[in-house]
């Protein structure tokens, strides 16, 4: 198997590094969340200049027309730099559901935007006592002649509170574990009967509550089918764990380097601690916990659009799993190599912990995606050879 990257991909990954190189240190990192939005406004754009937000969208839609791997590049890239603009909002969540359900009227009108620029998205899916259960809604989604009104609360939605669309899942049939019945809405934002109260969170990012009540949808709002909408929603769930997975590689990678650097440089009983083997047997330990999670990344990007649904699903809790394992481990070794100053808001290291700990909650945490798997019977099946 070929694991090269090719021309294009090369390219794709040296101008995104150039970019965040230039523009994304720590320091900078730091005044970009004191800005309105909690992030550049003016990066965005140059997001949008360089193409990166029409990555994963087809060139009839103004797109670059990438797949999983420049996926992962991405997501790598701004894992290791803690990026903070609305990428997996917009690009991953949002266009996600656009590209995946959207009709072509739909992906005209909103694709295009979305790579340029011109529109931020949000996925409004979570509900307060949901869990980790992707069937789990109770927000109503009921007819008004050939419109849909929608009545409902949702907590969390990434990057919410700065979306100019909102997609959300609404209950049109069934009770509120089913996965029929489910239906997808494109609501503008700040349509009469939404309300968004908006908040950073623990990782610096952004989110927000969104009450809807009484809020018309056209018809010609719905997303795929009416009442059909969990499979979606599976598929934008599991593309966006393959996205996370290479973000958290890329902050594991960083923790890995800047801990090995410490290493070196911080001196006790006139040695660096560096020279300690006990010390570098954890950073080598740090090293395989990092090279294994880039392999489940890579296994993520192969397997996120596998056709046979079953095996997608099992391959995508394995990597969740290893990922969150990892990440663990990866985190609470460089926090514990660097002693006291790791626990600081003004060192960096532990800013990539609380984003990698964030990782590994969000779309179902290590022990949701390992009971999972165990119900499927494991990623291999018994009796089979690897």
């Amino acid at each position: 198997m070929d694991f090269d990257l090719s021309e294009e991909q090369r390219m794709l990954k040296e101008s995104v590094d150039r970019l965040l190189e230039d523009r994304y240190s720590f320091e900078q990192r730091k005044t970009y969340t004191k800005a309105p939005d909690g992030w550049s406004r003016e990066l965005w754009q140059q997001y949008a200049d360089l193409g990166l937000l029409s990555v994963p969208f087809d060139s009839k839609y103004g797109g670059f027309g990438g797949g999983p791997v420049e996926t992962m590049i991405l997501m790598e890239a701004f894992g290791a730099a803690l990026v903070l603009e609305p990428y997996f909002a917009t690009v991953t969540l949002f266009g996600g559901c656009v590209r995946i359900a959207g009709t072509e009227a739909q992906k005209d009108a909103l694709l295009p935007k979305i790579g340029e620029g011109k529109l931020l998205g949000a996925f409004a899916h979570s509900e307060r006592n949901s869990r980790y259960d992707l069937a789990d809604v109770q927000t109503t989604a009921k007819k008004d002649g050939s419109d849909w009104v929608l009545d409902g609360e949702k907590t969390v939605v990434i990057h919410g509170d700065c979306a100019d669309k909102l997609i959300v899942s609404g209950r049109i049939s069934g009770g509120q574990r089913d996965k029929d019945g489910i239906g997808l809405f494109l609501v503008d934002a700040k349509a009469p009967g939404v309300t968004r109260k908006g908040y950073p969170t623990q990782d610096s990012l952004r989110a927000a509550d969104i009450t809807l009540k009484g809020v018309k949808v056209a018809a010609g709002d719905m997303l795929g089918e009416s009442g059909k909408a969990f499979p979606i929603i599976e598929r934008v769930a599991q593309s966006a764990i393959q996205a996370l997975s290479a973000e958290a590689v890329g902050g594991m990678q960083e923790m890995l380097d800047i801990t090995v650097e410490y290493l070196k440089t911080r001196h006790q009983f006139g040695v660096p601690i560096g020279s300690f083997q006990a010390l570098q047997h954890r950073a080598v330990d740090m090293l395989v916990a990092t090279e294994q999670a880039r392999s489940m990344a890579m296994f993520a990007a192969m397997m996120v659009d596998e056709k046979d649904d079953a095996e997608r699903a099992k391959a995508i809790n394995a990597v969740k799993v290893h990922i969150g394992k990892s990440g663990r481990y990866v985190g609470q070794q460089s926090i514990q190599l660097h002693g006291g100053i790791g626990m600081t808001l003004e060192y960096k290291v532990g800013h990539y912990f609380i984003r990698s700990t964030m990782i590994e909650i969000l779309f179902g945490d290590t022990d949701h995606h390992l009971a999972a798997l165990a119900r499927a019977g494991g990623l291999i099946a018994p009796g089979t050879t690897a």
